[in-house]
């Protein structure tokens, strides 16, 4: 069987797919591996055993008797870079892009690149620290200089595994464009700011996520991708279903983000202040991105709510949609919970404050709530990321496609889309699989 292989790194799950030639999964392998501390002590993933895996992993497919490989790609995580020395080793470890970033850092970059609110606006990047990776080689260069003048290269995760491959160095369209404050979305180049700061010759220039080069392994020669950012390529997929019908995709996940490959509106500052973005397809076409901390904000709470109530952890995978429970708590006058990791426009930020569990009657109700307030955020992320388009229907894939109250209430909000729970739970590895074919 002549088989495609796929590595779909996420923050919690590192994951290995085999795809056929039609595109139909025949083998999958889902691992957790334990993260490090950086330098500083922040948790980090751990660079060598993800390395370790994959290799493990590869030399199973080469060595198995019913299995060619013909082609590898790579779906990761975005806002993370790998820094490369002469000689290809790596400089520093893989930094967490919750890693906090000086404020006084911040500062002193929009007094030489500002206004921020035109850099951002440019760059479709707000200012989220370590969330941009540019501003991750900032801040090595001036926090850390010793490490940084040893980088001979930084290259976006998903084209270093692919690096470890070939002994390439190339940056993909979709990485730069992922809120990395690298790209110029006005003048389709690397932003000035870029080589200001010397950082040119560090940065490949951009190539589309469809490239590839032919490495020999096993005696054969194999098509190795350059690698593509997660959400980028969980859109390819969507691209082919769709036909000529318009859609957006809602990507859920510990991000859920929707993606509008059919809005070219240019960015504006306030869709910027929603967290409405625009990222870049594997082609370098924009597409209109709508973000939320979704997932990682619910990981949060299911957790308090089951210490709260004295119910186990997993109880939130069996809570079914109530109707009665959920005209209860839209009924509140709210809102009741105080997010940690989603800051919502136009409300003082929660951050430290109580959150009074106490005006929940049960775990259900409190489950129920906490689902009412996620999801009018995620309606106003769908609304942001149509625009003015006429695009109505949105399908959803990823984590939370298999969550009856997420998708009954997104429902009942939205009418006026047309919701599509998708078939397609391996969207990112799929479109990882896709751009080999093409």
């Amino acid at each position: 069987m002549l088989v495609t292989a796929i590595f779909d790194i996420g923050k919690s799950n590192k994951k290995f797919f085999l795809f056929d030639e039609d595109l139909r999964e025949v083998h999958s392998d889902y691992v957790r591996i334990a993260e490090k501390e950086d330098e500083d002590g922040f948790p980090c993933d751990d660079l060598d055993a993800i390395r370790s895996w994959m290799m493990d992993r590869l030399d199973s497919v080469l060595n198995h008797p019913d299995h060619q490989l013909t082609a590898i790609n790579f779906s990761t995580y975005g806002a993370t870079l790998v820094h490369l020395d002469e000689s290809g080793d790596v400089v520093t470890p893989l930094y967490n892009y919750l890693k906090p970033f000086p404020e006084d850092l911040l500062e002193q970059f929009f007094g030489e690149y500002g206004p921020a609110e035109e850099w951002s606006r440019t760059t479709a990047s707000p200012a989220m620290g370590m969330l941009n990776s540019g501003l991750q080689l900032y801040w090595l260069k001036h926090h850390k200089p010793d490490a940084f003048r040893r980088i001979h290269r930084s290259l976006h995760f998903p084209e270093y595994l692919a690096f470890l491959l070939t002994g390439e160095h190339q940056s993909g369209y979709p990485s730069i464009g992922c809120h990395t404050g690298m790209w110029d979305h006005d003048a389709r180049r690397y932003h000035e700011w870029i080589a200001r700061e010397g950082l040119s010759a560090l940065l490949p220039s951009p190539v589309s996520a469809r490239s590839h080069c032919l490495v020999r392994m096993g005696g054969r020669s194999v098509q190795v991708g350059t690698g593509i950012h997660d959400s980028s390529a969980a859109l390819i997929p969507y691209l082919r279903l769709s036909g000529d019908v318009p859609f957006m995709l809602m990507s859920t996940g510990t991000w859920s983000i929707v993606l509008n490959p059919f809005n070219s509106e240019v960015l504006t500052t306030g869709e910027l202040e929603l967290d409405c973005l625009t990222y870049l397809q594997a082609d370098g076409q924009p597409v209109k991105a709508a973000r939320l901390f979704l997932g990682n904000e619910y990981k949060i709470w299911v957790r308090r709510l089951a210490t709260f109530f004295g119910q186990p952890y997993e109880k939130h995978r069996d809570v079914q949609f109530d109707a009665t429970c959920y005209r209860t708590v839209q009924a509140m006058t709210g809102p009741v919970y105080k997010w940690e990791s989603i800051q919502v426009p136009g409300r003082v930020s929660s951050q430290g404050a109580e959150t009074d569990l106490d005006r929940f009657g049960s775990y259900e109700s409190a489950y129920h709530g906490l689902m009412h307030e996620l999801t009018d955020l995620q309606v106003q992320a769908i609304r942001l990321a149509a625009g003015s388009t006429n695009v109505r229907r949105v399908y959803v894939d990823g984590g939370f496609v298999g969550n009856r109250v997420f998708i009954e209430m997104v429902r009942s909000k939205a009418p006026d889309y047309e919701l599509v729970v998708a078939d397609l739970p391996l969207g990112s590895a799929l479109g990882a699989a896709e751009v080999m074919t093409n």
